[in-house]
């Protein structure tokens, strides 16, 4: 599906639709459960958190936190053992936002884009490399900007 990209990213992102997986902020906790087709580890009425295995050495936690049954913010955690392969999907990730979204900006690790949907309210999207010598660790939020 994402041709050029690292295989991961299919898993990962699923869909070129929306901002994460299909998705858009403000999208209700029922399209958020049909997109992800299992049951959450851990759920509440203002949040959905899941937890996936993409492999021996990677895995990835997506959080999906609402306000009054709208999405306001979608953070992602990957892991991964291999430091290549983290390496390779955090210039992956930049890569299609970067075609995605407009102007990023780079500042101590971090690579937000600002975006403006139309009427709707502006949004973020923030990645950043927190991996250390021996763990790839990606965050990325997507979150509206207040």
């Amino acid at each position: 599906m994402f041709l050029g990209y690292h295989v991961l990213l299919d898993e990962i992102l699923k869909s070129k639709e929306g901002l994460f997986r299909g998705l858009e902020l403000n999208a209700k906790v029922q399209a958020v459960k049909a997109i992800e087709n299992i049951e959450p580890i851990e759920a509440s009425t203002n949040r959905l958190f899941y937890e996936y295995k993409a492999d021996s050495l990677t895995n990835y936690s997506i959080d999906y936190t609402f306000n009054n049954d709208s999405l306001e913010e979608i953070s992602v955690q990957i892991n991964s053992d291999d430091l290549e392969l983290s390496s390779y999907l955090f210039c992956d990730l930049k890569d299609y936002y970067a075609n995605k979204l407009p102007n990023p900006t780079e500042d101590k690790g971090y690579v937000v884009y600002n975006c403006f949907e139309g009427l709707r309210k502006p949004f973020v999207v923030s990645l950043s490399d927190n991996s250390s010598p021996s763990k790839g660790i990606i965050n990325m939020v997507i979150y509206k900007d207040k």
